[in-house]
């Protein structure tokens, strides 16, 4: 049992408290950006010259599994399998995740266009693997994980999106006799795709409802993971069925205050979940930031002022901010204004 069935537990119970919110890292970009994905290896004036090494990457990912804060740590299956070589999820309340498929639309490639184009569902990962692997008795500790995110982006186009319900549902029969549990992460549209900007949050919507109607208890995700289309729009989704756990996703890097400001709303209109990923990794002290994503997420402090503790943290260690703290005290997300 991990720190995250007990509060998933809870919250489908109605039982909810602002410490359930669960907090996951999404550490599994060498699925999309690969290299670049890695984030920057930072000298203690916070610049960088450099990506990390793939190694370099999973001592990151370590140090915030052995912080222990992170309710979830999402990775690629071959990282995963290497943090579990090191015996970094013993003993951890920290659940891991693997990516279960890579969409079209996340290979971000350097020069590439690949992510402009409307997303065509692939996988590449091995459920029986990532299984097969908690029963690995080497070190006489469990490994692998029967967790994973399956990603699906609808562009209002009949056949693409047709073709990516019928991997879905190829998915869904693969892992329910390996025991595989999955949650849903649902884009926005990636391509301009004949929907008015204004309604886009609401067909986002209707296509998740509508896909797992079908579904019965057995088949549905553990949770949802979407963008953060504004309080309206998260408010419809996670009133319409409290047993939907709904969690939003982090989006671009942004300032300091707009991670802090898209938890605090994020919880405020139905959100159980935050999966961050470039919000933590291209922080230039990660574990820190993890840390007030925590205080945020409890109610224990104000987003503003956790950007004040964040800088003073940063002031104390010697490791020069990427923005001044009157900057990174803006809100500069368009959906995070005005609520």
């Amino acid at each position: 049992m991990k720190r995250l069935d007990d509060k998933l537990a809870r919250i489908r119970a109605g039982r909810y408290a602002k410490t359930d919110f669960i907090i996951a890292d999404a550490k599994d970009s060498d699925m999309g950006p690969s290299l670049t994905g890695t984030g920057p290896k930072r000298a203690a004036d916070g610049t960088w010259s450099r990506y990390r090494t793939r190694a370099e990457f999973l001592d990151e990912i370590a140090a915030i599994v052995r912080q222990g804060i992170v309710d979830i740590m999402l990775t690629s299956a071959s990282n995963l399998e290497l943090l579990d070589e090191r015996d970094v999820f013993r003993d951890s309340p920290v659940k891991p995740a693997i990516r279960a498929n890579d969409t079209t639309d996340i290979w971000v490639c350097r020069g590439a266009t690949y992510h402009r184009q409307a997303s065509r569902p692939f996988r590449s990962a091995s459920l029986a693997q990532a299984v097969q692997g908690r029963a690995d008795g080497r070190t006489g500790s469990m490994t692998g994980t029967d967790l994973g995110l399956y990603s699906i982006t609808f562009n209002n186009d009949l056949d693409a999106d047709l073709r990516s319900l019928q991997a879905f549902q190829a998915f869904r029969a693969e892992a329910a006799p390996l025991g595989f549990k999955y949650f849903l992460e649902v884009f926005n549209p990636n391509v301009a795709c004949g929907i008015e900007p204004a309604d886009a949050p609401y067909y986002v919507n209707d296509v998740i409802l509508r896909s797992l109607a079908g579904l019965t208890k057995a088949e549905r995700p553990e949770f949802l993971k979407i963008a953060y289309n504004g309080p309206k729009a998260l408010e419809e989704l996670a009133s319409f069925d409290p047993s939907l756990v709904v969690g939003v996703l982090g989006g671009g890097a942004g300032t300091t205050r707009d991670c802090f400001e898209l938890l605090r709303q994020a919880e405020r209109y139905g959100a159980r979940i935050a999966l961050f990923g470039r919000k933590i990794n291209l922080a230039e002290d990660p574990l820190e930031m993890v840390a007030l994503m925590r205080q945020v997420a409890d109610g224990a402090i104000a987003p503003q002022e956790a950007v004040k503790a964040y800088h003073g943290e940063l002031q104390k260690r010697g490791v020069k901010a990427l923005r001044p703290l009157a900057d990174d005290l803006v809100v500069t997300e368009a959906v995070l204004k005005g609520s």
